[in-house]
């Protein structure tokens, strides 16, 4: 199976440095442009499906990557972002950003879903794509923390690295493997 990852294009909440999570904001004029860029570069790749994320910016993201062509969107919650609780709406400069990808801590931060359950969900979703769409290629539209996990389970990075923020994708940065 190939299959191509991207991040949805920016919203306001990006520019602003604050965590988003599970809060459901719109793309901008920007993260607009972005996804028609990235439809422009994939616009030679024969792509089978596209899973998104059921959050609006990156179900957006899809439908602009997916114009014109008949395409099936499907969307799927393995792939919705991470949710950050008490976080959301907050930038990472007001609390220890670090410390909440901190894998060895794995802690439970006011709801929050953890490093470990989010690389469960995401593995789980990386397996049942893998059976479902085994000769396909496959456009993943997510969010930049589910991202990591991703990166991580597809790159051979050992999921006990200390912090794995660094991995998260920028927005409608595209990037492909085999598996």
């Amino acid at each position: 199976m190939k299959l191509l990852l991207t991040r949805h294009g920016q919203t306001d909440w990006n520019v602003a440095g604050k965590i988003q999570g599970m809060t459901d904001t719109e793309l901008n004029e920007t993260g607009i442009k972005q996804a028609k860029t990235t439809k422009k570069k994939l616009e030679k790749e024969n792509i089978d499906i596209i899973i998104t994320s059921p959050l609006k910016r990156a179900k957006k993201t899809a439908q602009i990557i997916g114009e014109n062509r008949k395409i099936p969107i499907i969307e799927d919650n393995g792939v919705v972002e991470r949710y950050f609780g008490k976080f959301e709406g907050m930038t990472a400069k007001e609390f220890d950003f670090d410390e909440i990808w901190n894998y060895k801590l794995n802690k439970q931060y006011e709801d929050a879903e953890s490093v470990g359950a989010l690389f469960d969900r995401v593995q789980g979703f990386l397996e049942k794509i893998k059976k479902e769409y085994e000769d396909k290629t496959v456009l993943v539209v997510t969010h930049g923390g589910v991202s990591v996990p991703i990166r991580a389970t597809l790159e051979g990075i050992p999921e006990g690295m200390e912090v794995l923020r660094g991995l998260g994708l920028d927005n409608c940065e595209v990037k492909e493997y085999e598996i």
